[in-house]
């Protein structure tokens, strides 16, 4: 059962909260011992947000949008009570969060049930979640294989069925990757969309929050209950709340939906091409686009990664390096002695390619490409071969989405399961124009009605 139908259920009370509560600390208790994707669990607090959502409906009080629905979230998020570790081991020294991170008090006004924190690649830095302070996060399809990362707790979290949503953050891709090596639906929503208030950060100007979910409509639900104006965060823009999940039955009719080439292409190994030709197929997708400056696009981002993630850190790298993720201190180290020009020159050339980017969307509504260049790789596996060309593992896991957060557009990623990746999904990306995260879902909603795109149930 889905979290859609169990919704439902809950609605017409054929389950409590308390029920699926339960159900859900089961499967977490059942399966944590292999994925390793929870570093906190709030086992206290689910079972009295749950029991709350049941009197609630005994009283007969309105059902909320998310009512009792089980979820967890990336441990940079704060929850009241529990030290925000942002995967960390220098973070072990902070007082408690004294109040939840702004998304997840939205999440418990939508009424879901929080269960706990979610391992993840320390700072946000990379996009395996082999943490060596939390120990590895492990694939549900293979265990032998990573979950992706950053938020590779939250991704693994939800295909393993041990919660059906989750929050993770996405600055180069940090939802996108393991959504599509996981085999999950995630959504990476504009640039400045939601409050960022209650996160740790990593790069101020590139960090973006988001869902991941099992299905579209509970990805459309959290959406829409996360969305909302914050005067205390001044990156989140102050715009109309829409109602995405109302326009899911729409699916893809009168959308026009691109597939793009060049840079996506080259760099996406054969199963990547294949699982977008599937996906477009579905969509009536038959013209190529090229999206301008990729390249260009990547380098700028890694150089703003590297400046903004190492000045945050200076001090502790200054004092306490030894205590640094031993896979990411050296790209902080580097980041913290990049010249502030360069800096300053990708920050110059955002402003042109958000431009030229954004031009696209004059003729396409949403643009298809690969999430990632492979399938689910081995953990600790150094490099990976796209078009006969090696590649380091970790930092390449990013190479198809970083273009396009560097640009702010909101994506959906659409999970499949195309031939030769020894049976792991590798997802689509459903890139829409910033602003416009429901003509995203509007598409996810077509391909997963159709069948070709969703969850399997992990070999656990």
């Amino acid at each position: 059962m889905n979290s859609a139908a169990l919704l439902r259920a809950m609605a017409a009370g054929e389950l409590s909260a308390a029920e699926v509560c339960e159900r859900a600390i089961a499967r977490i208790e059942a399966t944590e011992p292999k994925i390793n994707a929870f570093t906190d669990r709030t086992l206290v607090r689910a079972r009295a947000e749950a029991a709350a959502i049941d009197q609630r409906r005994a009283a007969g009080e309105s059902v909320l949008p998310l009512a009792g629905l089980p979820y967890a979230v990336k441990n940079l998020f704060d929850i009241e009570g529990l030290t925000t570790l942002a995967g960390s081991k220098i973070n072990r020294g902070l007082p408690p969060a004294h109040e939840d991170a702004v998304l997840v008090q939205r999440l418990k006004a939508a009424g879901a049930v929080l269960l706990g924190g979610l391992n993840m690649d320390e700072y946000a830095y990379g996009f395996t979640t082999e943490n060596s302070h939390y120990g590895p996060t492990r694939n549900p399809h293979d265990l032998a294989r990573t979950s992706g990362g950053s938020s590779g707790g939250s991704g693994a979290a939800v295909a393993s069925g041990q919660v059906p949503l989750a929050l993770g953050s996405d600055t180069n891709g940090s939802i996108r990757v393991p959504s599509s090596l996981c085999g999950v639906w995630g959504l990476k929503p504009t640039f400045g969309r939601l409050s960022r208030r209650g996160s740790y950060p990593f790069v101020h100007s590139i960090d973006h929050l988001g869902p991941i979910a099992d299905c579209v409509e509970t990805l459309a639900l959290a959406y829409d209950a996360l969305q909302g104006p914050d005067p205390a965060d001044p990156g989140c823009h102050a715009l109309r709340v829409q109602a995405s999940a109302g326009t899911l039955t729409q699916g893809a009719t009168g959308l026009r939906i691109g597939v793009l080439g060049g840079y996506f292409q080259d760099n996406a190994s054969a199963p990547a091409q294949a699982a977008v030709a599937q996906a477009a197929q579905v969509l009536g997708a038959r013209e190529t686009v090229e999206w301008p400056d990729a390249a260009l696009g990547r380098a700028a981002a890694f150089i703003i990664t590297a400046s903004e993630g190492g000045s945050l850190h200076l001090q502790d790298l200054r004092t306490r390096a030894e205590d640094f993720e031993p896979l990411s201190v050296d790209r902080f180290i580097a980041g913290a002695l990049q010249p502030a020009h360069w800096y300053l020159r990708a920050q110059r050339f955002r402003r042109l390619y958000r431009d030229r980017v954004n031009a696209l969307f004059a003729t396409w509504d949403v643009l298809l490409c690969p999430a990632t260049p492979v399938s689910a790789t081995l953990l600790g596996q150094e490099w990976i071969d796209i078009g006969g060309q090696r590649h380091p593992t970790r930092p390449s896991m990013g190479l198809l989405t970083q273009p396009v957060s560097f640009a702010g557009c909101p994506v959906v990623v659409a999970p499949l399961w195309p031939e030769g990746t020894d049976g792991m999904p590798l997802g689509v990306q459903l890139i829409a124009a910033p602003w416009n995260e429901h003509l995203a879902l509007r598409a996810a909603a077509e391909l997963q009605a159709a069948g070709v795109a969703g969850p399997k149930e992990p070999l656990l």
